[in-house]
């Protein structure tokens, strides 16, 4: 789809259109603590890790996390409603294929991982 044009970011994803690809199986993640670097970029934040500190699997394909940073209000919405905070973790294939697993925050009680860090 991204590469018919169609479906590019920014999105509304709305439950209507939501299709289960059951061939690409779970997303397999291997997430470790690492080093990195904070860096602001004058429109947002981001962390870049150190090569081969974490990944995840999709189909049988690794992707290295790369870096991860922050929009504020999200960029995507879910059927028109928009968040106040979204999380995209940036990963890498090694023929150069993207992976982008994005995380949404509403505002609420702490986030349980967050209080973590």
């Amino acid at each position: 789809m991204c590469g018919k044009g169609e479906m590019q970011s920014p999105i509304d994803l709305m439950h209507k259109r939501v299709r289960i690809v059951s061939h690409l199986g779970r997303l397999t993640r291997n997430y470790k603590p690492s080093n990195a670097t904070l860096r602001n970029r004058g429109h947002d934040m981001m962390v870049r890790f150190e090569e081969g500190s974490s990944s995840i699997k999709i189909n049988n394909v690794e992707y290295q996390l790369h870096q991860l940073h922050w929009h504020s209000p999200s960029e995507h919405t879910i059927n028109g409603r928009r968040f106040a905070l979204e999380l995209h973790m940036v990963h890498e294939s090694l023929n150069g294929s993207l992976a982008v697993v994005t995380v949404l925050y509403k505002i609420g009680r702490p986030d349980s991982f967050l209080n973590l860090v």
